[in-house]
């Protein structure tokens, strides 16, 4: 009789322990994927924020200098596209990263292609609106950097812990994917040619 009790306390005592440690695991999930959403509306935030600049960049270059048409409707256009693309942050599989990142991505190479024809408008250059907003995206594109970067971060914890063991039947259990991360734009992989 006294056996039987003890195997039975036993056994209580794992399932006790093991359940608290499912608990656990479950909450630690929880958590960083509360982080890597809260860090996805900081990247959504910067990105708005240089969408929101975009409008006042494009008025001021029509307002100063004689523009090319097809750059300023190039930057109008991927700004439309790049704004209209909403990410859910219950959702952040690698696709929809990718996807998100391939529409900013244009953005950011449409407004490359206006920063750089700017510079061929003496008149555009030396306007205060213009340098002011100038300025303003240049601290928004490196906002954008550390804010892509921390979310990276917080999605490398969440996703180590989804794939760990034990938390890994947890997370099975409990729903949670892996989520994606942001990439280096594959034009990158190429250098710039310089020539004097």
């Amino acid at each position: 009789m006294k056996t039987s009790y003890i195997v039975i306390g036993v056994i209580l005592l794992v399932l006790f322990f093991g359940g608290c440690g499912c608990v656990s695991s479950y909450n630690n999930i929880v958590k960083l994927d509360e982080n890597a959403k809260s860090k996805w509306g900081t990247v959504q935030t910067d990105y708005q924020r240089r969408a929101d600049l975009i409008p006042n960049l494009v008025a001021t270059v029509k307002g100063v200098a004689n523009f090319e048409k097809s750059t300023l409707i190039a930057v109008t256009e991927a700004r439309a596209k790049a704004t209209s693309i909403q990410v859910d942050p219950t959702k952040l599989t690698p696709e929809t990263i990718q996807k998100y990142q391939a529409a900013q991505g244009q953005l950011s190479t449409a407004l490359g292609r206006l920063l750089v024809a700017a510079e061929n408008y003496p008149q555009l250059k030396a306007n205060e609106n213009f340098s002011g907003l100038q300025a303003q995206l240049e601290g928004t594109e490196n906002r954008i950097a550390v804010a892509r970067r921390d979310f990276n971060e917080a999605v490398q914890s969440y996703n180590t812990q989804i794939k760990s063991f034990p938390a890994n039947l947890v997370a099975k259990f409990g729903g949670f994917t892996e989520k994606g991360y942001f990439q280096a734009d594959a034009a990158s992989a190429n250098a710039p040619k310089v020539q004097f």
